[in-house]
């Protein structure tokens, strides 16, 4: 049976226990996404629900692995979330073609990429090959409101 993006992405949120339905919220001078032809900028994206950052502070210290891979999901179902929005269904993303997953590290931890997963895992499961992207994944020592993860992307789109 036939499943489109948009429904496919429904069953992540009630997986993840969230909902993506209301404001995104930005927190700056700034605006979420820019549109240049079939290509779209999106903003980092940290794992905020609502008003929440629902998972905060260094990995491998105040969050475990499982938490920053939860925070990565959330942050990418935010920027499936503002896509959506921008293009009116996920079934017209051609390709992700870029993200960038930066995760607030503790000074021993190095599993950047583990955590990335999360982010790639909901990016596959919601679009399907069009999913498929490059990635860079990079420790850092703090982020925005104390986010365990901030992801930003790249996507092509249909006209």
């Amino acid at each position: 049976m036939f499943m489109s993006r948009d429904a496919r992405f429904e069953e992540q949120a009630q997986a993840l226990g969230y909902r993506f339905d209301g404001e995104i919220k930005i927190g700056g001078n700034y605006v979420p996404l820019v549109r240049d032809g079939h290509h779209i900028y999106l903003s980092g994206q940290i794992p905020r629900v609502g008003d929440t950052v629902v998972v905060t502070g260094a990995a491998g210290a105040d969050a475990s692995l499982a938490d920053a891979q939860k925070a990565a999901k959330v942050c990418a179902m935010r920027a499936l979330a503002l896509l959506q929005r921008a293009v009116g269904s996920l079934d017209a993303v051609q390709s992700i073609l870029r993200i960038t997953v930066y995760v607030q590290s503790a000074p021993t931890f190095t599993q950047q990429s583990e955590v990335a997963d999360g982010a790639s895992e909901v990016l596959f499961a919601v679009l399907g090959d069009a999913g498929a992207h490059t990635r860079t994944s990079v420790g850092v020592l703090q982020l925005p409101k104390n986010a365990t993860v901030e992801v930003d992307l790249i996507a092509s789109v249909r006209a």
